[in-house]
């Protein structure tokens, strides 16, 4: 009897052991569950922005090039009898130097005849004087006859005197042609060509060399459109620098000269004018700036009163993507007024409370929940993982 009550009774006991252990066992594995349960949210990083004036520097390029080039003629005729050391193709010679000098014997002499000339004119003149006081103290002792002008010599007088005029002229130019045997530099200049050698005759009028003027020089620059916007009103006198890196690179101070107040009809730019003063350096230890360099001009333009400066990675298609109180992705379309090498300046559209997420999700998308690097949350999660 008892082993019947026992055959029935065991298989409830069994049946009821396993249920309670799959009981236990699912408890166990919600628990597990429950415990292993990750934050998903991609974590960003975010930057406080800040309103502020920007200085925009306008960068343009250009060929240095002389302010003036001349082309030396001589004004006389003769055979060239001494040149300047310096008068050779790339010499640079000073204000006044002489350059070269026409034979001049033939000039002297003309100056010589010149001034004898004149002399026999001023001996004329003093006689046909005389001859005249002599008939007015005449014309005195006989107050009631008639007295001409020819017998007054005052034609003869007035003929004196414009002898005496033409003489002092031809002096003048036979003294000017006597003075232009010798050519002179009329600036501090760089020879660029000679036409001429020693002992060559050359005729008035003939070319004699090729000078730059190197007290001061020039560079054109062209302005886009997109920067003559940021131009000031006044742009004569502004302060400039010239740039040219490489091995032999250098810096120069310039100035804006003139605007030339035309737009180029192809490109539609327009076009500033940079002075620079003594180029080649030749009153002060200043780097030399050669005729046909190109070089990088950088001047101040416009100040921008409260814009952002964002770099270009942060800005697509016009939008900068913030983040909002509730810690989601918000798109935020702005407006770009000008590009500076890696920056993008934003007017409108942003305010000095916004944040903005330097690094994005894969593929961000508005109300995109979103974790931020560094912030209290995150370093109370790694504790609690550190802890497990």
């Amino acid at each position: 009897m008892q082993a019947k009550i026992l055959k029935w009774i065991l298989p409830f006991a069994a049946l009821g052991i396993g249920f309670i252990g799959f009981m236990g066992i699912n408890a166990v594995a919600k628990n597990d569950d429950e415990s292993d349960v990750v934050d998903t949210r991609p974590v960003v990083e975010v930057e406080a922005i800040e309103a502020q004036d920007h200085q925009v520097v306008i960068n343009s390029y250009g060929e240095v090039v002389p302010l003036d080039q001349t082309m030396l003629s001589v004004q006389v005729s003769g055979e060239i009898e001494y040149w300047h050391p310096k008068f050779v193709t790339g010499g640079i010679v000073s204000k006044g130097d002489v350059l070269l000098r026409i034979e001049k014997d033939n000039y002297e002499a003309a100056v010589l005849q010149a001034e004898a000339a004149l002399s026999s004119a001023q001996a004329q003149l003093i006689e046909e004087q005389a001859l005249a006081d002599v008939a007015a103290d005449e014309a005195k002792r006989f107050p009631n006859k008639k007295h001409t002008d020819l017998f007054l010599r005052k034609p003869q007088l007035l003929s004196a005197h414009a002898a005496v005029k033409s003489a002092k002229a031809a002096l003048k130019r036979a003294q000017r042609d006597l003075d232009n045997c010798a050519v002179v530099a009329p600036f501090n200049a760089l020879i660029v060509s000679r036409e001429v050698g020693l002992g060559q005759f050359v005729s008035t009028g003939s070319p004699v060399a090729r000078l730059n003027n190197i007290e001061q020089a020039e560079v054109v620059i062209p302005i886009a459109g997109f920067d003559s916007i940021f131009l000031p009103e006044q742009v004569s006198g502004l302060k400039a620098t010239l740039t040219q890196k490489g091995v032999n690179g250098f810096t120069r101070d310039a100035y804006i000269h003139r605007d030339l107040g035309v737009v180029d009809q192809q490109t539609r730019m327009s076009s500033l004018v940079v002075r620079i003063e003594d180029p080649y350096g030749l009153t002060s230890s200043k780097p030399k700036v050669k005729f046909g360099t190109y070089v990088q001009v950088q001047f101040k333009g416009e100040t921008l009163r409260q814009i952002y400066r964002l770099p270009q990675e942060l800005v697509n298609n016009q939008t900068v993507w913030l983040l909002n109180d509730e810690a989601q992705l918000e798109p935020r379309p702005v407006q770009v007024i000008r590009e500076e090498g890696m920056y993008y300046l934003v007017g409108e559209g942003l305010s000095n409370s916004d944040k903005v997420v330097v690094t994005l999700p894969e593929y961000p998308q508005r109300g995109m929940a979103v974790k931020v690097a560094g912030s209290k949350e995150n370093e109370t999660e790694s504790d609690n993982s550190g802890k497990l």
